[in-house]
């Protein structure tokens, strides 16, 4: 091959050596840097249209998550409430024995029923207070739910026509669920009548059969929020697996390719040097 001053062969090939070291070199410095083999577009495309998708879908999974527990935060409020109740309506029944048996128009009679209304009245409070968030799972008329996916999932806590829960412990009396407010019967004949080991029962039966369905819709939400988690991480690995660096093997490679960097530098400057050789035939 003629030698050439205008043209250094050898200079071009080990520059274009020189640069292609360079860009490997600069792909995985940057590996490095963020731990990612796709961290743009420009990457892979496709994988990191993929990656993008799936961390968006990652976003709406922690909504659908704070939905969930919003709702466990309805359910165990309306529970601790619940138990407040249960306390109370019990107690009423051993009142409701203690009226039946006390003689009717003595003073016996006007205490036991004194002590019934205002446990009555702080049953209907506790009903009326157990709110979270604005809801109230006790009154009627609204339709409460939370999501429970990211397609438009619902999960029911309590339909618009379920009756309060409040509405069957009146004892004869007139409960407004909305306030809370319990107003006992006018007379004391209409009191004795309604204050029975029976109708307190009834009562109890009716109340519990909402609390038990509460308990149920509370193992539902706290499953259902599990399930949120474990496809969270099933996402993020899903994730890594697509994007994330080897960052051993990228050390490895990094080592490599700057030992490969600095023979470049010097097999271009070997050919670079080849034109100045030319001058010795001139001498």
């Amino acid at each position: 091959m003629a030698n050439s001053i205008n043209t250094n062969r050898g200079a071009l090939v080990a520059l274009q050596t020189l640069n292609a070291t360079n860009k490997a070199l600069e792909t995985t410095q940057n590996r490095v840097n963020t731990g990612l083999k796709v961290s743009s577009a420009k990457d892979n495309g496709a994988i990191f249209a993929i990656a993008t998708s799936q961390r968006a879908e990652m976003g709406a999974q922690d909504a659908v998550k704070q939905s969930l527990q919003r709702g466990q935060s309805i359910v165990d409020v309306a529970l601790a409430a619940g138990e407040t109740v249960v306390d109370g309506l019990t107690e009423l029944k051993s009142l409701a024995v203690a009226i039946q048996d006390s003689v009717a128009g003595s003073d016996t009679e006007t205490k036991l029923m004194a002590d019934f209304d205002a446990i009555a009245k702080e049953v209907h409070s506790a009903l009326a207070g157990a709110t979270f968030d604005g809801v109230n799972l006790f009154k009627t008329g609204t339709l409460i739910e939370v999501s429970t996916n990211t397609s438009g999932g619902k999960f029911t806590l309590k339909a618009a026509a379920d009756p309060a829960a409040a509405t069957g412990l009146a004892f004869g009396g007139t409960a407004t669920p909305a306030t809370g407010v319990w107003a006992p019967a006018g007379t004391v004949a209409a009191k004795r009548t309604a204050y029975t080991a029976a109708s307190v029962d009834t009562a109890l039966n009716g109340f519990t059969t909402v609390l038990a369905d509460f308990g149920t819709k509370s193992k539902s939400l706290d499953r259902q929020a599990t399930f949120v988690g474990k496809l969270q991480d099933s996402l993020e690995t899903g994730i890594g697996n697509l994007v994330d660096a080897d960052l051993a093997k990228e050390s490895a490679r990094l080592t490599a390719l700057q030992t490969k960097q600095q023979l470049g530098v010097q097999a271009l400057s070997i050919a670079n040097s080849s034109s100045s050789i030319l001058l010795g035939l001139f001498r």
